[in-house]
């Protein structure tokens, strides 16, 4: 477990799949990161990749061959080694080596740095293909935050705020047995209350949002999540017996599960991208704990 901190935030990491595991605010003395109980979800924070979210039949097609891949894929089971530490901020680097070729037939290096600014934590992503053709992929983020976060709190208090990008059209998905479909486009973005039933048909979708804010009614305290220019997020949480679980995900994504309708080829994916040999893809989003 890595450590970083400064004067508002005391931040710490895992190895494992380069993960958030806690994130304790000196200032109020509160810790926002979902516990990974395994009663209710077993991580905290994973880092989605080669794909986001699930594969029609857990399979895709490239190149005329067929490969099988789980849900979400398999960089959040790698152990990352450090690549660079300071006080403020760590560098995690897994290499892939040709290790994953049976289930993803690419060469690649990821990076996951996390950097401190105040009450903020910058999450950057690299990704570079090794390979001497085109590598298609999908990157996500899972962050989950613990509500409530105060004792004298309830699910009720709590609401999502999200903000568009600008001049852009906001398509909301729906989603069943694990797969997609448009839901129609969305005008106005208002203010989400959180109850048991939001998330009763799984996570809610949602393409071309810039932010999304989770916070309390009563006590203010909450979390800003932050991803211009990323083409989809999901919000989630578990739901179980009528009730949700005591967190909310906000999931910035380069990447989408598959559509009822898909062709099963990686090229043709909704959300796929690309990156040329020897490029790298970069992409940052921020979490900032109010």
């Amino acid at each position: 477990m890595k450590v970083i901190e400064n004067d508002w935030l005391k931040v710490e990491i895992s190895n494992h799949g380069a993960e958030v595991r806690k994130v304790t605010h000196k200032k109020n003395g509160l810790d926002y990161m979902w516990t990974g109980d395994p009663a209710y979800w077993g991580r905290v924070s994973p880092v989605l990749f080669p794909i986001v979210g699930r594969l029609k039949d857990d399979r895709y097609e490239l190149d005329g061959k067929c490969y099988e891949l789980s849900q979400h894929g398999f960089l959040r089971d790698v152990e990352f080694i450090v690549e660079e530490q300071a006080s403020t901020k760590v560098s995690f680097r897994f290499e892939s080596e040709g290790r994953y070729l049976h289930v993803y037939p690419y060469h690649f290096k990821a990076i996951i740095k996390y950097t401190l600014k105040e009450d903020t934590v910058v999450v950057h992503w690299e990704i570079i293909n090794e390979n001497e053709e085109e590598m298609y992929f999908s990157i996500g983020a899972h962050p989950a935050f613990r509500i409530p976060l105060l004792e004298n709190e309830t699910l009720g208090d709590y609401r999502l705020q999200l903000i568009p990008a600008i001049n852009k059209e906001v398509m909301e998905y729906e989603i069943s047995n694990s797969l997609i479909q448009e839901k129609g486009i969305i005008n106005d973005i208002s203010t989400i209350s959180l109850t048991d039933s939001l998330f009763a048909n799984d996570a809610l979708i949602y393409s071309n949002i810039d932010q999304v804010t989770l916070t309390s009614n009563k006590s203010n305290y909450g979390v800003e999540v932050r991803f211009e220019g990323f083409p989809f997020v999901g919000i989630w949480s578990k739901y179980t017996d009528g009730k949700i679980a005591p967190f909310v995900c906000i999931e910035p994504w380069y990447g989408i599960a598959d559509t009822y309708n898909t062709t099963g080829k990686l090229k043709e994916k909704l959300g796929i991208q690309k990156i040329q040999p020897s490029e790298t893809f970069q992409a940052e989003y921020t979490m900032k704990f109010i």
